[in-house]
């Protein structure tokens, strides 16, 4: 059974950290574009990082509102995908869920279609 399992999430003030995991089982996702997409109350999944496989340069991308603030990052070892989140604001709070294809292509990563797996989600909150 191929599974997907974030944590990490919790409650953090304006402009503090938190950060990400994201562990896999079931499939070796070392090949695997991994993204992370969030979700906030009544607004659809949105893209906010990914990260290509090694074999292909490991290239990242980030959403503009994120750019800088966040880093994505991967250990293949462990089959797990980070996301280190600094200068957190309020429009940061949403559920985060980590994804991934065996999809590569810069025009096609953002979107949550081309992803076949995905974990179950876990609760950012960020008080102002």
């Amino acid at each position: 059974q191929v599974q997907l399992v974030e944590s990490g999430g919790g409650l953090v003030q304006a402009g503090g950290s938190l950060r990400l995991s994201c562990a896999g089982s079931g499939r070796i996702f070392s090949r695997d574009t991994m993204g992370w997409f969030r979700q906030a109350p009544g607004k659809e999944r949105e893209f906010v990082a990914a990260i290509t496989s090694p074999w292909l340069a490991g290239n990242t991308y980030y959403a503009d509102s994120v750019e800088g603030r966040f880093t994505i990052s991967r250990d293949n070892a462990k089959n797990t995908v980070y996301l280190q989140m600094n200068r957190l604001n309020a429009e940061a709070t949403a559920v985060y869920y980590c994804a991934a294809t065996p999809r590569s292509g810069a025009r096609v990563i953002t979107t949550t279609t081309i992803y076949n797996y995905w974990g179950q989600g876990t609760q950012v909150t960020v008080s102002s």
